[in-house]
């Protein structure tokens, strides 16, 4: 007869990854002047994205309290809105509408993603506890963000989780999860707990938000990971441990049911580098990787103009690439709603060479019935450039290039127009600076009067004044009475 012994009880160390996630998020001291600058700029890009989405029927249609009518007691309140809201539910609702039209932030690298998805989770819990009487300020909010953005994007500079089926918005709820822990005042051991909850959390890591004939995208992904996030923190804080070996464990950890057996790899030490390299979204609300393609078709449909010609007249269109954007956004076929539309390079290039422009209201319904539009996305077709590919995850460019190369039917071809880095990279940080600044007042100018407009202006531009209001006096800045 064979003897068993049965399996250990003893609790394992918890894991390095997780460990280290917790001692950054508690020790590490932000001391670059570029990162906190950066995440100013960020924190009110995001929020004027956020403001841009309530616009959306469809957004605002997930919004609100799970049962309608009730308001909390000190609880969050949601920018663009009347309503205040228990911080879990308040980071759904701050977290979707930042995240609704793919115009907030990016950093992209082995796994790409959009950290300021984090702020759904940061600010939600900020607001509330400022609104409780604790000492929580506008600086603590973007320490937060400077910290998420750094786990998630290290996470994501040598890990590829996309290619064993994995969203990346699972990134947003570890990162989240770790800085709302600090937030709410958890010890280091409590972090370590969260953090390792959330690695399993009951989230459907498996998603088909970006694969072929699923017919949409979750634009709510990122507020979906908030939530989870927040309340993973709480759950900690009442007593709830965490799952020490949740990575390395055999068969049931994370490496070897998700990551096929693939530990996490790092290719640098927590710091300040996400936030100081994050790429915004400043001219055009496409997917990132298309961002260099739609200013070049920009430059083509003036070529086009001066030569008396228009979008009909071309015969094809050459779109050099990177192997991200032919892997992520290559799409041919009917594109079904406004998610389809704005990760799709052909609809992203084919609507500014026809109207010469692109913005939220391009990827509608309305606006996608041009018949124009898929007949010229048929005349459209990707390669891959080597060295695009190759420099696109070289940490000192970081570039995301792409060039069109167009053919008119009378045999012509046009001068390729070739562009490397979007004018949100860090390399054109003062071009786009002022630019972003213009963005964020287009997307308050919807929402409030010309006086409300200049007192929120003058308090975000002041860098010093806004680091010490609490974070519950920022948010009513831009809440609805």
């Amino acid at each position: 007869m064979a003897t068993h012994y049965g399996e250990s009880t003893l609790r394992p160390d918890p894991d390095q990854v997780v460990q280290d996630i917790a001692d950054y998020v508690h020790d590490y001291q932000v001391t670059s002047d570029l990162a906190w600058e950066t995440a100013r700029l960020c924190l009110i890009d995001t929020i004027g994205c956020g403001l841009e989405g309530l616009r959306f029927p469809e957004c605002k249609a997930l919004l609100g309290p799970v049962v309608e009518g009730t308001v909390v007691p000190n609880g969050t309140k949601v920018p663009g809105t009347n309503y205040q809201l228990d911080p879990i539910r308040g980071a759904f609702n701050i977290g979707t509408i930042i995240r609704w039209l793919d115009f907030n932030d990016c950093f992209l690298a082995a796994e790409w993603g959009h950290p300021s998805d984090n702020l759904g989770a940061i600010l939600a819990v900020a607001d509330h506890l400022a609104r409780t009487g604790q000492k929580v300020t506008v600086k603590d909010v973007l320490e937060g963000m400077i910290k998420a953005h750094e786990i998630q994007g290290c996470l994501a500079l040598l890990n590829s989780f996309n290619r064993v089926g994995l969203d990346h918005v699972v990134l947003v709820k570890v990162a989240s999860t770790a800085v709302v822990s600090k937030l709410l005042g958890l010890s280091r051991e409590q972090t370590v707990d969260a953090v390792s909850q959330a690695w399993v959390d009951g989230q459907s890591l498996r998603t088909y938000r970006h694969a072929p004939n699923t017919g949409s995208r979750k634009s709510w992904a990122a507020g979906d990971a908030c939530s989870r996030a927040v309340n993973l923190a709480y759950l900690v804080q009442k007593g709830e441990k965490g799952l020490p070996s949740v990575l390395t464990a055999k068969t049931r950890g994370f490496y070897d049911v998700l990551n096929k057996g693939k530990p996490f790899e790092f290719q640098r030490p927590y710091g300040s580098y996400v936030m100081e390299n994050v790429l915004f979204k400043i001219s055009y609300p496409a997917e990132f990787h298309a961002q260099t393609a739609v200013e070049a078709s920009h430059t083509v449909y003036d070529k086009l103009q001066a030569l008396g010609k228009t979008a009909e007249d071309i015969k094809s269109v050459r779109i050099r690439t990177q192997e991200a954007a032919i892997r992520i956004i290559d799409k041919q076929g009917p594109l079904d709603n406004f998610a389809d539309r704005d990760h799709a390079i052909s609809y992203m290039v084919a609507y500014p060479l026809i109207y010469g422009k692109l913005n939220s209201e391009s990827y509608t319904d309305k606006s996608a019935a041009d018949p124009r539009i898929d007949a010229l996305r048929a005349k459209m077709y990707c390669v891959e450039d080597k060295r695009f590919s190759v420099d696109y995850h070289d940490p000192e460019k970081r570039s995301i290039g792409n060039a069109l190369l167009v053919e008119l039917n009378d045999g012509t071809v046009l001068d390729e127009v070739e562009v490397e880095y979007p004018v949100g990279h860090k390399r054109r940080r003062a071009e786009g600076t002022p630019l972003l600044l213009s963005k964020f007042q287009r997307h308050i100018g919807h929402h409030f009067d010309e006086a409300h407009q200049k007192t929120i202006v003058d308090t975000v531009s002041d860098a010093k004044s806004l680091w010490e209001l609490p974070a519950d006096k920022f948010t009513d800045l831009f809440v609805k009475s």
